[in-house]
């Protein structure tokens, strides 16, 4: 990781629309991160907006995704992640060597109602969580 380099990790989340999956899992890096991680999505044919319904479930854990913008995946932005992240796009994320490729299984919450909504965003967070152990754990002392 670039932790030795002395720069931040970055992530890039990516999913086919990049109006609920990936937007949902930027969000809560960002908020569970901080500035300790630079965080990406996109989406390999994005969508005109965001999913009302991700809005509304994150909205309920007190992040708001309102002004987020679905946005086009391109190289430069996978270019520019050290970790890169597919949510369902299957083989459209670019490969390069040297960055780590995960593909994290998660339902697609397009065309779903909240209640759908709610426990794919939990499922994101646990898998963020992780991902944030892994990459960018606290310092030791450090206010979280």
């Amino acid at each position: 990781m670039p932790e030795s380099t002395g720069t931040k990790p970055s992530v890039l989340f990516v999913c086919v629309h990049n109006a609920g999956r990936s937007q949902m899992a930027a969000a809560w890096l960002t908020h569970l991160a901080g500035d300790r991680v630079e965080v990406r999505s996109a989406g390999s044919e994005p969508g005109g907006q965001v999913n009302p319904a991700a809005v509304t479930a994150m909205a309920e854990v007190g992040i708001d995704i309102s002004a987020e913008a679905p946005k086009i995946l391109t190289v430069d932005a996978v270019k520019e992640s050290d970790v890169c992240i597919t949510m369902g796009c299957g083989d459209t994320c670019p490969v390069f060597p040297g960055k780590r490729y995960l593909d994290w299984k998660l339902d697609d919450p397009a065309g779903q109602g909240v209640e759908a909504v709610r426990p794919i965003r939990d499922e994101i967070k646990t898998l963020v969580e992780s991902l944030i152990a892994e990459i960018a754990p606290a310092k030791p002392g450090a206010a979280v």
